[in-house]
């Protein structure tokens, strides 16, 4: 989502594919249709390695740290132009009713308008494999970009993009309607490529209800679902062939990443119509791998 300098338009390679965890298991990817959309605790042939319920009253430091600051000196507005200051305060993160929330807000704060919180499991949980579900309610508003996405914890092919970059789901909060599965990639550092698409609801937005935000990731593939619909997926060849070379940075090891941001180069700043604060609702963090 975020260390890139600008989200450069999203395009579909729609190839089939079959389809995280803390070992390096393979997976198999088979999609479970579900089509209630509701919560799962168990996949067959798989087993849950690693979830957060947000049950507790604090939230789990074991699993979870707070990334502080505006990306400033190195990387200011996080590459993004971005206008937020993210915080470890609880007036932007907490956990409430068994939800982690996370709030974006106006106020000045370190040079910013804004202020909010972005969360990781850097060091603490990290994944190769599996699949991902995370029970969420997203903001909505002019300039919010809620976004559950992925970094890799060892740039094994060099800095962003060539790393890689998985984003579960993104969305922009003018089109409240709408959220985006997307990754990020290039045969060399500054040189990105990505390939994504969207799914958007028949009727409502994300922010009237929870919905379930999973991707399916084995070794050369990645499959994105909403309530267990797919609608995105990738390839080790659809992404060799669009970049032109065998770089193929997701079969490495990832790490978890929650935020909002505000402003930013794809959303655009708030405007007149933009009410604040907003927040992010996760009910869970759920990672599953295959059964050995």
């Amino acid at each position: 989502m975020k260390y890139r300098n600008s989200y450069l338009g999203v395009m579909c390679l729609s190839l089939g594919l079959v389809a995280c965890g803390g070992g390096s298991s393979s997976t198999s990817g088979e999609v479970v249709v579900d089509t209630t959309g509701e919560s799962r605790t168990s996949y067959e042939g798989m087993t849950l390695v690693w979830a957060d319920e947000f049950e507790s009253e604090t939230l789990d430091l074991s699993s979870w740290s707070y990334d502080v600051g505006d990306g400033c000196p190195s990387l200011c507005g996080w590459g993004n132009n971005e206008l937020e200051y993210y915080t470890s305060s609880s007036d932007n993160s907490y956990l409430a009713d068994g939800n982690l929330v996370i709030v974006a807000k106006s106020e000045n704060i370190q040079n910013s308008s804004y202020s909010s919180a972005k969360l990781i499991t850097r060091g603490k949980r990290e994944f190769k494999y599996g699949r991902i579900d995370i029970r969420a309610k997203m903001p909505t508003g002019q300039g919010l970009w809620p976004a559950i996405w992925m970094l890799p914890t060892d740039n094994v092919y060099g800095s962003w993009p060539a790393s890689g970059e998985i984003d579960i789901v993104e969305l922009v909060g003018h089109e409240a309607d709408r959220v985006h599965g997307t990754v990020h990639f290039g045969p060399a550092v500054g040189v990105s490529q990505n390939s994504g698409s969207s799914y958007s609801l028949a009727a409502g937005e994300f922010a009237d209800d929870f919905h379930v935000f999973s991707t399916v990731w084995a070794e050369d593939s990645i499959q994105w679902l909403v309530d267990d619909v797919r609608y995105h997926s990738i390839s080790r060849a659809s992404v060799g062939a669009t970049v032109g070379t065998e770089n193929y940075p997701f079969n490495e090891t990832f790490y978890l990443i929650l935020n909002v941001a505000v402003g930013g180069n794809w959303p655009g700043a708030p405007d007149g119509t933009t009410e604040l604060p907003q927040s992010m609702t996760v009910d869970y963090v759920r990672v599953f791998q295959d059964t050995e």
